[in-house]
Order: C-alpha cells, then structure tokens, then sequence
C-alpha cells in the first residue's frame, strides 16, 4: 500500500483528502505546515507528498526543497489556489511532479497521484500565477493542462544551456515564453536580446547580428559590433525565424556549431557564448522540405521544442486572462474597473481568436479606455458589441457562397489559381490603401515585409508571362 503525506494549513482540505485517498486505497499521513512535513518526510519516507504552496512558517516551495534534497525518490505534488508563472517554474526547476489548481476535480486529483506513484523519474511540475503587482513586466498566463505542460517544459530546460525552438500561432506569446526560459536560467544576469527577423531588411539583418569592420561597405566608417558580441555570456531569441535569409542561416549555423563568425568584410573568427532561442509561427518543417530553410539548421534549432497552444484551444484560461489584462490596464491607464459584465464573458468565450492572447489583450485595453462603468459591458468599446465579436463573420458568409458557387459552377478543380487570385487581390488592395507603401502594406496585411515582395515579384512575373487579362 502506497503512502502518502498530505500537507496543508487548512484542515479542510486535509480532512477532505484524508478521506478521498484513504477510500482510494492508500495509507494517509497528514501535516499542517512544511516544518512538520520535513520532520515527517525523514521519519516515514511516504511516496508521495500532496502540499500546499502557501503556508505560514516554512512554505511549500522551501519544503519542496529540502524534501527533494534529502530524500529526491520521493515525488511531490504540488497544490495552490494561487499561481504564477514563476513559482510553477521555481517548483518546476526544485524537483516537484505536477501541480494542481484549487479548486480541483477529485478523479483528476486520484488520476495525479496514480502517475505520480508510477513514476520512477523525477519529471516536472507545473504552477500558477499571484495577483499582478505595481510595475510588474508581462507574463504568461494560464493553468490550463496545456499551459502547465508549456510550464513544465520551461522549468526543465531553463537551467541548461540548450537551444530552444518555440513555436507557435501569432499573438500566442512565444516572446514571454522566451524570456521565461532566460529569467529562470544561470544567464539571468547576463544581456537578454530579442531580434525580429522579418521586421530588419535583409542587408542590414547580417550587420545587426554580426556587426562589420570599418570599409566593410560605403557608408562603414567605423567598426560596428553586432548583437552576438554585445549578448556575450547572454541569451538571443531570434524571433521569425523562419523569415531569416537562407544565405544568413548557414553563418547562424556555424554560431551554434562552434560560436565562431566574421563580422561582416572581416577575417577573424571571433568567438561568442551566447544561448540562442528561436521563434516561429511558420512550420519550418514543410521549409525545409521546399529547400527555403537549412535542414542542418533546423535540427540544431529544434533541440528543445515547445510548442504553444493557441487561444481558441485553452479557452479555460480565458477567465483568468481577461482578470489579468483587466488588472493591467486599470494601472496603465489609471482606471478603477472591477469586472466585466456575465454578457461580455460570454461574448469573449464564444469567440475563436484568431489574433490569440495578443487580439484578447488588444480588446481589453480598448474596453478599458472606453469603460465609463466599473464593468466592462459590450458597449465600452469604439464599436458597440465589438468585445469577443467576429468582425470576420460577415467575410466567412460570403466565402461560404464563394465555395459553393465554385463548386457549382465546376470550378473546384482550380484551387491553388483559386488560392491564387484571391491572394492577389487582397495584395493590391493592401498596395491600393497604402499608397504602394510596402512597411504599412505588409503590416495591414499581416505578413512581413519580405513576405510581400515575395509576393509582389511573383505576380510581377505572373504579368509579364502571361500578358494583362481580357
């Protein structure tokens, strides 16, 4: 018979699952701070620990520590009403198997503890989020499962010096992430530099990253040094990665092979330690299939991958989102709000996210400023009823029509011109709307810059091959 200790200040909860574990077959002990848990973990060894993260006295997290210190066989699981990124990553990084939010579903409680007794490993844990506090920088939130996974993914290769591939839609929040993995990381002290590299031109990415000699091109009149030199002992996320030119790649490569490069119209190799984590919304693998991104790369870029869900597939942690961005607009623009309206909840929930946590966080803020109540309602914004609104609805209508007419009319055979003409269009009106200002047309388009004069140059080409339509 399994053993168990059960650890918390509240002694409801301890007499609660007393009787659920003790029903389920095990041996309960229990303790009501992490100082007796200490004393009993030495004196009975259980195999497992249940315990609460907030206790007067000694803590959960410091009798995590101890308790793994002493004795790491044992597998810990951890349990808060509270929860923040950083304490799941700090529980995560002291040893502990799970984590789980308060209030919790008594089979999903009995399902943790059956993996945590099969478990011989120590694996990782997960964790929550504290209230947010003055001046605080933005974190990632959640305790979906799908989050606490992300979580305990960070807290496992935080401390190492592995490279890092973080995927994910638009808006997910794979910088957060990234920074996350560098907070909680031996180079916490060291520079911390993030790169867009669909957002640099491509003739002055290399020089960003690299940096040149003085003559190195017209206009080189002194010596620059580049992002690799000024990060030494440091972190990069190179963000967009999948947009980095392929003629850069193989000089990225070569970083991570062996820390070496030249700055640009240089000779002499010079040496960096740097921990490199890269980003993409892109799937790199199809990439590397169509020969646009360095398979050799790739594979030393994908040592650890994580991969982030989007909104619309972790709706659970809308609520708490929605709390969070709330808190954090009220501060940033001196606003009281207390809530927001079970209308405009739903609204919220009822919504796909296309734009993900960036779009809900956009959408809050505008509600915020609009608020003239102490809850948001779907008045508050620019546009009566635009909180949690497809504002797409109407284009998905008639794109439905459009299939069907195509279908039809014996159309369907033509898909990739389908794809085709709809994409050139949307291109030129994009150029139309903007006056040919390509930045401010990749913007509205939602694409980087060199995405669109990918684009531009193929109908260019297009044109000129096939003459101009009837």
């Amino acid at each position: 018979m399994s053993t168990i200790l059960v650890v918390d200040d509240q002694q409801t909860v301890v007499y609660s699952l007393n009787r659920l574990l003790q029903i389920a077959g095990y041996e309960v002990i229990t303790a009501a701070d992490g100082r007796e848990a200490i004393e009993i973990a030495k004196s009975r060894t259980p195999d497992l620990v249940i315990m609460d993260v907030r206790m007067p006295g000694v803590d959960g997290l410091a009798a995590l520590a101890q308790i793994k210190k002493e004795q790491p066989q044992i597998q810990v699981i951890m349990m808060t009403a509270y929860s923040t990124i950083d304490k799941a990553i700090e529980a995560t990084k002291l040893g502990a198997f799970d984590y789980l939010a308060k209030p919790f579903d008594n089979e999903e409680l009995l399902s943790r503890v059956r993996d945590a007794l099969k478990s011989k490993e120590l694996v990782a844990k997960t964790v929550f989020f504290d209230e947010i506090e003055e001046g605080e920088a933005e974190r990632v939130i959640g305790k979906s499962p799908q989050m606490l996974a992300v979580y305990k993914q960070v807290g496992k290769v935080a401390p190492t010096v592995a490279t890092v591939l973080i995927k994910g839609e638009s808006g997910t929040g794979k910088e957060l992430v990234a920074r996350a993995i560098f907070h909680h990381s031996d180079r916490a002290a060291k520079p911390f530099l993030a790169m867009n590299c669909a957002a640099i031109p491509e003739q002055l990415l290399e020089s960003e990253l690299f940096g040149y000699e003085r003559g190195a091109f017209t206009g080189a009149n002194i010596k620059r040094i580049g992002k690799f030199e000024q990060c030494l002992g440091g972190t990069i996320l190179l963000d967009e990665i999948g947009d980095m030119p392929i003629g850069l790649q193989a000089k990225l490569l070569r970083v991570l092979q062996d820390g070496g490069f030249e700055r640009l119209g240089g000779s002499e190799t010079i040496k960096t330690d740097v921990r490199i984590i890269a980003a993409t919304n892109k799937k790199l693998e199809e990439m590397v299939k169509a020969g646009t991104f360095r398979e050799d790369l790739y594979y030393r870029l994908n040592v650890v991958c994580i991969e982030l869900p989007p909104l619309r597939e972790r709706l659970e942690d809308l609520d708490d989102l929605t709390a969070y961005f709330i808190g954090r607009f009220n501060k940033k623009f001196t606003k009281n709000i207390k809530g927001i309206t079970a209308e405009s909840l739903n609204r919220l929930r009822n919504y796909s996210w296309p734009g993900n946590v960036r779009e809900l966080a956009n959408t809050i803020q505008k509600a915020v400023v609009f608020c003239s109540s102490e809850y948001l309602t779907p008045k508050c914004c620019e546009n009566p009823g635009a909180i949690g609104d497809s504002q797409c609805a109407p284009i998905e209508q008639a794109m439905q029509q459009l299939v069907a007419l195509i279908f039809t009319q014996g159309c369907q055979g033509h898909f990739q011109e389908t794809i085709r003409l709809f994409e050139k269009e949307m291109v030129r009106k994009a150029m139309e709307m903007t006056a040919g200002n390509q930045v401010q047309s990749a913007r509205l388009l939602g694409i980087s810059r060199n995405t669109l004069r990918k684009k531009l140059e193929e109908q260019d080409r297009d044109f000129t091959s096939h003459g101009v339509p009837d």
